[in-house]
């Protein structure tokens, strides 16, 4: 089972990730994003433990499928986009695994179903969803050894400029769902039928390739919902 769960990035660039979840731990402390969270519909603390399960869940993979492919590649670091992608180490492995990252795909898919019934935009989710998985899936390009990869920040600024447009004062929770769905469809399960030419010892939905993409896009989905113009109300319990 170890060689299926691992990190999805080296651990520098995964540092950088884990340095955004304190920068937002620090604002939220300091009262200034507090009410950002109340925009989403729950309370700040209950956000910062999603956000801090998924960095965690990231190095946990569900396995799911098995696909006979080509000799698959072991123990290496892929560079796509500035970003540096960790391949396991394997032995003995008959082709790619298909797996369910639980941070980077289990967690933002509960999340998301959430927010949908919480702030009633299914029609507007749906519509967002599928534009971003759209331009996510002409972005996305195949990464021997890892698998489906698409750009750090371009699931972050399509579901930005699309959650403003679509839903206005509820653009904070519209951006956390079609930046995550979108991005998980878009990437990964569309391109199913090309993993097992890659190489991967494990694609993980999800995990690496996408996973830096969705944990971005939920710091994104706070932001936006600090600098939209709302009344405050009291905190969520």
């Amino acid at each position: 089972m170890s060689q299926y769960h691992y990190l999805p990035l080296t651990p520098g660039f995964f540092s950088i990730l884990v340095g955004l979840f304190i920068l937002l731990l620090v604002l939220v402390q300091l009262g200034v994003l507090r009410y950002a969270y109340m925009r989403l519909g729950m309370s700040s603390g209950a956000a910062l433990l999603l956000l801090a399960a998924s960095l965690v869940g990231s190095y946990f993979n569900i396995p799911v499928a098995q696909l006979p492919g080509q000799r698959v590649v072991s123990g290496e670091v892929v560079e796509f986009f500035g970003m540096r992608y960790v391949v396991p180490v394997v032995a003995n492995w008959p082709g790619t695994l298909i797996a369910v990252n639980v941070g980077g795909a289990v967690i933002p898919t509960v999340v998301s179903l959430y927010l949908l019934a919480r702030h009633a935009v299914w029609i507007r989710g749906l519509v967002a969803t599928a534009v971003v998985a759209l331009v996510i899936h002409l972005s996305a390009d195949p990464v021997p050894g890892v698998g489906i990869a698409v750009p750090v920040f371009v699931p972050a600024l399509i579901t930005a400029v699309l959650a403003l447009v679509l839903a206005g004062e509820r653009a904070a929770p519209l951006a956390y769902v079609a930046g995550s769905l979108g991005t998980l469809i878009g990437a990964d399960l569309t391109n199913l039928d090309k993993m097992s030419d890659l190489g991967a010892p494990v694609a993980s939905i999800g995990g690496a390739g996408t996973f830096d993409g969705i944990f971005v896009t939920g710091i994104l989905s706070v932001l936006l919902a600090s600098i939209w113009p709302w009344r405050r109300t009291a905190d969520p319990a």
